[in-house]
């Protein structure tokens, strides 16, 4: 036993995968009453797994030892660089693993997960006093060596630590270590932590302290884990930490982890189909994650953030323009727009270019994502849609109505033309605000896309040319001579369109709302 134990020691150092070889005879009438015990036990509604477990335990007692098979399960291509990217992009990665605690150990290394210059603490214990003791002293070294490294020193030892409170960024550490006293290369924190001292870390008692221990670390191992327990460590960091947690896995093992945590991936394999048929995404490659995340996920954000800013401030504009007129009006619910703007404005006006910008908006090429990870920090910190990106299109929207509405109020109002015709009525002056609204809410998204393409030009002019055509139809005189109808808005458009005010009026406001807007980007 002492000669196969320090071979599997040597061997999972290593990096490779172990496992032990036992038998013992059993005669027929036992296996019978055994299988017996385990049918009634599978199919029991009561301690269902408890008495499996123990049959198990039953009958995996004085078996010989046979010996031991050590497997070398490769890396798959492109997963340190992989590990390493994601870790620049400030995403912290834990890897929670059935394997010995040197296999997993050896593997942490081989991925890039663990360096040369992190200081990795190991927690092989398992009784509770022992955990407790090893968390407690873990605390300790770790509050002692950031008090020296960056040579400031922690009032409230008791407070729960926090980098960002310390304020220092855990991913840049060689801008704040103190070049004076050698410490250069210090890199950071880790954490290995074996199945038996989890249990015991993962009670109401401890879970705490080990979470506060944990999230000081740039890189967390969990290794002899159960299922459940990959279950119960991503659920302590989505309910006490509130971070988006992503669990990635291609076994059946990584299935409870994966339906637990926000986004779930399976990677499809050797190891079934389990992990992809309970994932939100399948992937052929643990290397894919980075495009996954670093390109789809980085420009997902960045479209979803643009799509609502701009519906916003679209909907803003459109609104405050009516509210205006309602100081006109005497709050009497007369709306300044035509009726059939109004349902249109939502449908054919304005929702096309947004949701092309929804779909196919690129800041940079996917190649220069993956090479600059850091990008991806943006949507971490949420810098996109915010509360004061929210106000911010909030007061867009209103000041852009303001000079939507009282800009062509003060051109129309003593307007009249060379032909005598004026143009003070109400009709025309709606028709006028709610074509120039349109054309700049319409024009200021296509200032704000960075990724133009033909079929983006081909919507905004279409959507532009849509507005001019829909409204030449419904105002024609050929409508209410084909439907009898007394129709309060038939001739409007072609008295605005001869119009010279209204040109001018429209490029004017144009340019104040739109220059400012080019001189932005």
């Amino acid at each position: 036993m002492t000669l196969t134990h320090d071979h599997l020691h040597k061997v999972a150092s290593e990096g490779l995968r172990t496992l032990c070889l036992a038998w013992k005879e059993l005669n027929a009438n036992d296996y019978e009453k055994w299988a017996k015990k385990l049918k009634r036990a599978t199919t029991s509604m009561q301690r269902r797994e408890e008495q499996i477990d123990e049959l198990y335990e039953e009958i995996e007692k004085n078996m010989k030892l046979l010996g031991m098979t050590a497997i070398e399960d490769k890396l798959q291509d492109g997963v340190p660089q992989c590990i390493e990217r994601l870790t620049e992009a400030e995403i912290k990665i834990w890897m929670l693993t059935g394997d010995k605690i040197e296999t997993a150990e050896n593997i942490g290394f081989s991925c890039r997960l663990l360096t040369d210059d992190m200081i990795i603490k190991r927690i092989d214990v398992e009784t509770e006093e022992d955990v407790m003791n090893e968390l407690n002293r873990f605390r300790i070294e770790l509050i002692e060596k950031i008090q020296q490294s960056f040579n400031i020193h922690i009032d409230d030892q008791n407070k729960r630590l926090n980098w960002k409170n310390l304020s220092i960024d855990e991913h840049k550490f060689t801008q704040h270590t103190n070049k004076q006293i050698n410490s250069d290369d210090f890199q950071g924190f880790s954490l290995l932590i074996t199945g038996h001292a989890l249990i015991h870390a993962l009670s109401d008692k401890l879970k705490m302290k080990f979470l506060e221990l944990a999230t000081m670390c740039k890189a967390v191992i969990c290794c002899r884990v159960t299922p459940l327990q990959k279950s119960q460590v991503v659920e302590l960091i989505m309910k006490h930490d509130k971070m988006i947690v992503l669990a990635i896995g291609d076994g059946a093992n990584d299935v409870s982890m994966i339906q637990k945590a926000h986004v779930g991936i399976g990677i499809s394999g050797q190891e079934g189909r389990q992990a992809v048929l309970a994932s939100d995404y399948s992937i052929g490659q643990f290397r894919y994650l980075e495009r996954l995340l670093l390109v789809h996920g980085r420009w997902s954000y960045i479209r979803i953030s643009k799509f609502l800013r701009y519906f916003f401030y679209k909907n803003f504009a459109f609104t405050f323009c009516q509210f205006w007129f309602a100081l006109y009006c005497g709050f009497s619910a007369q709306t300044i727009f035509d009726a059939f703007f109004v349902t249109c404005y939502n449908i054919f006006f304005t929702t096309c270019p947004v949701v092309v910008l929804g779909c196919l908006e690129q800041d940079i090429s996917a190649n220069h994502s993956i090479t600059k990870p850091h990008l991806y920090i943006v949507g971490q910190k949420d810098k996109l849609f915010n509360r004061k990106v929210f106000v911010e299109c909030a007061l867009h929207g209103f000041i852009s109505s303001c000079i939507i509405f009282f800009f062509s109020y003060l051109c129309i109002l003593s307007s009249t033309e060379s032909s005598g015709v004026t143009l003070t009525d109400f009709q025309t002056f709606g028709f006028m605000v709610a074509t120039i609204l349109v054309i700049v809410v319409n024009i200021e998204n296509a200032l704000e896309m960075w990724y133009w393409t033909g079929i983006y030009i081909f919507i905004l002019l279409g959507t532009i040319a849509l507005h001019f055509l829909l409204h030449f139809i419904m105002y024609s005189t050929i409508l209410r001579i084909t439907f009898k109808i007394n129709y309060p808005y038939v001739g409007i458009f072609q008295v605005a369109l001869k119009s010279g005010t209204f040109w001018f009026t429209l490029l004017l406001i144009c340019a104040i709302l739109l220059l400012p807007v080019v001189g932005r980007e």
